[in-house]
């Protein structure tokens, strides 16, 4: 992690700036809380140690591919930072926020290299930015790329004392032969789906306002349905498909991957769909996770409105020809993702660039 941007670059400590509302002291404490965790992100590429102004990869590492594409993606964790605000459990977030940014990666086929991190705050509390960034740590392992540096940032008078907030970016390499998406995409595709771990981080707006706002369910409820309490469900990471994925490519003919974020199935779907085919997607091959009918159920929602909205239990799509399914869903086991059938392409030249839902998900 790089040292707070609002960190004077003159003296070590001001009297000044701390009776303005920054806290550089607790700054220094919270890089050195991180420290163990950012170090367990390195791979060999990475130069230099923490606490640089930049974050140094040796691209020489890239001279393995005949022509590298680079990939960029970044995003934040959304309102469910407000969840894990009310809970006080700040290490989740942090895993969050990585699977949103390298999902978006992968989809193109591209591993994931490195990522930065920035974290705005009222105050610095050293324990919890620690406990944000261990969650960012842990899940770069588990995408297999290194955290390079990162920004925390103590914003009073602009936030509230004990609010923050969380983005990212990430940077990855695909081989130019090797680059997913629609240009690939074939009439007899099949549509192998990839279950979430749940809500992940979209649509928390829309949960927040059904479950606490309009139903007046407190985090701390006890949800039979969910076999825990509300806080606990709502607070379930992010499934991380890049390893996942990365080897689907490899082991199988894949030809378009989309990551089901903002707009659900059927909008994310829509963006790896060229024009002259369409995709139908079988709802009654899945049932998803209790806590989609649970949303559902206690909003009075339409099964529109939810799929607009939230993933509805499948996080990431891979769309690949016919003879690679069971390859394809043995490869995924195998990461302990679960995967199936779910559809598949057909062609449209009337129509085309569309997708399909049709049937119902079982027991709804």
């Amino acid at each position: 992690m790089t040292e707070p941007r609002d960190r004077p670059t003159s003296a070590p400590s001001s009297g000044a700036y701390a009776a303005a509302g920054v806290d550089i002291e607790a700054a220094d404490k919270a890089v050195d809380l991180m420290k163990s965790w950012v170090a367990k992100t390195d791979r060999s590429e990475v130069i230099g140690t923490l606490g640089g102004f930049a974050g140094l990869f040796d691209a020489s590492a890239l001279a393995r591919y005949r022509q590298p594409i680079l990939a960029t993606s970044t995003d934040g964790a959304g309102t469910k930072v407000a969840i894990a605000q009310a809970m006080g459990i700040h290490d989740t977030i942090g895993f969050d926020l990585v699977g949103m940014v390298v999902d978006d990666l992968v989809v193109c086929g591209a591993e994931p290299l490195f990522m930065t991190d920035y974290i705005a705050c009222g105050r610095v509390l050293p324990e919890r930015i620690a406990a944000i960034v261990k969650g960012i740590a842990e899940a770069c392992v588990e995408a297999g790329c290194a955290l390079v540096g990162g920004e925390t940032a103590e914003h009073p008078g602009l936030m509230e004392p004990d609010a923050y907030d969380v983005a990212g970016a990430a940077t990855g390499v695909v081989e130019a032969a090797n680059l997913l998406g629609p240009g690939r995409v074939r009439p007899g595709d099949v549509v192998v789906a990839m279950a979430s771990s749940g809500l992940h981080s979209n649509g928390y707006s829309l949960v927040r306002h059904v479950l606490l706002e309009k139903a007046g369910w407190a985090l701390d409820r006890d949800v039979p349905e969910l076999g825990r309490t509300l806080g606990e469900e709502l607070l379930e990471p992010t499934r991380i498909y890049a390893k996942a994925c990365l080897a689907l490519a490899d082991a199988t003919g894949v030809h378009a991957m989309a990551h089901v974020t903002g707009g659900g199935l059927s909008a994310n779907l829509a963006r790896v769909v060229p024009d002259e085919v369409s995709v139908t997607i079988d709802r009654s091959t899945w049932t998803p996770a209790p806590v989609f009918d649970v949303v559902r159920r206690a909003g009075g929602l339409s099964q529109d409105d939810l799929e607009a909205t939230l993933n509805c239990g499948v996080g990431m799509v891979a769309l690949v020809p016919a003879d690679d399914v069971d390859r394809a869903i043995g490869t995924l086991a195998a990461f302990r993702v679960p995967a199936w059938a779910a559809g598949e392409v057909s062609l449209d030249h009337r129509d085309g660039g569309r997708v399909v839902m049709c049937g119902g998900h079982p027991g709804w």
